[in-house]
């Protein structure tokens, strides 16, 4: 099977479980303790429109998490489609207790490429165990890579990823995102993944 079919497929299944999650969870708000819209309407917000606000939310919520599963699982295909043998390994951890190991996404000699669609975290934990993984990662003398596809668009999560680019650089690393993550991922595997993305984006919309 070509690796378009496969990224096709998968795409596929994951709109199937998406659509579905989505109708259980609209069936489940069915009978959801709707008091709270007492507060919702003291601040001029309608039960209708808060209903549809609390559906919006939880949809976006389902969406949000298929759109990143989705997407870093076809990066990965395209990388074990031109290494066979790359994929994820776990390592310990070697800078503290917890967690006792970080996964790295995916493996191509000594890169370790960690994925991912889009992080728009604004917590300042996250910083820190990302310096941790960073530093772990570097001492098991792997090169830490970053691949975000997307970037946030908020100021607070800007700032993250920017100190987040800046721990990747102490140690050697490299971090790419929006058109530089693509290029890299182009010319890791000579898969031109955004294209395949945008067809099948336009042929759904037809």
């Amino acid at each position: 099977m070509s690796l378009d079919k496969k990224i096709r497929d998968l795409a596929a299944d994951y709109a199937r479980r998406l659509d579905r999650r989505v109708a259980e969870r609209t069936e489940e708000m069915k009978n959801d303790d709707t008091s709270h819209f007492l507060i919702y309407r003291v601040l001029g917000i309608s039960d209708r429109e808060g209903y549809l606000i609390d559906a919006y939310q939880n949809k976006g919520r389902l969406l949000y998490r298929a759109a990143g599963s989705f997407l870093e699982y076809a990066a990965k295909l395209c990388f074990r489609n031109k290494f066979p043998d790359a994929g994820p390994v776990r390592i310990p951890n070697t800078e503290g207790q917890r967690p006792k190991t970080f996964e790295i996404d995916c493996l191509v000699g000594s890169d370790a490429i960690e994925i991912k669609w889009r992080d728009a975290t604004t917590d300042g934990d996250h910083v820190t165990k990302e310096h941790t993984r960073i530093r772990v990662v570097s001492n098991a003398g792997f090169t830490p890579i970053r691949l975000m596809f997307f970037y946030p668009n908020r100021t607070q999560a800007i700032r993250v990823q920017q100190t987040v680019e800046t721990l990747y650089r102490g140690v050697r690393g490299r971090y790419y995102y929006g058109d530089t993550a693509w290029s890299c991922l182009y010319d890791y595997t000579d898969i031109d993944l955004l294209s395949i993305l945008k067809d099948l984006a336009e042929e759904n919309a037809s």
